[in-house]
């Protein structure tokens, strides 16, 4: 079972293996926030232009993406930094409350205009 699962690629990546993923993941995800920014701006010129019913999946999809991506690269730095005395906290802990601020920002932007659209 072990040789069967290795030659699937489920073994142990080394260095090349792991940087190849790396950039397709990252490609997968460029791709991903731009078909979404593409689909909200679509969604948004059929709410304004043909007075459409607002389609907010796109956009909190996006949304959902980049906030993911951004909680985890802060996570996965302060980790990976823990025990190194060089390294700065205060910059990693204004950026994470900056990220907390706009992520609030954009949820209440977000749902007062989902409030004022229902009115």
């Amino acid at each position: 079972m072990k040789g069967i699962l290795q030659n699937m690629g489920f073994g142990k990546a080394d260095e090349m293996q792991r940087l190849i993923l790396l950039k397709a993941q990252r490609n997968g995800y460029v791709f991903l926030a731009l078909a979404l920014l593409g689909w909200s701006l679509w969604e948004s010129y059929g709410v304004y232009a043909r007075q459409e019913p607002l389609n907010v999946t796109p956009c909190g999809l996006l949304i959902g993406a980049v906030l993911i991506q951004s909680f985890s690269q802060i996570v996965l730095t302060r980790r990976a930094t823990e025990g190194d005395e060089e390294s700065s906290k205060t910059g990693r802990l204004i950026a994470s409350v900056l990220l907390i601020c706009a992520t609030a920002a954009a949820a209440a932007a977000g749902a007062a205009f989902l409030l004022a659209a229902r009115s």
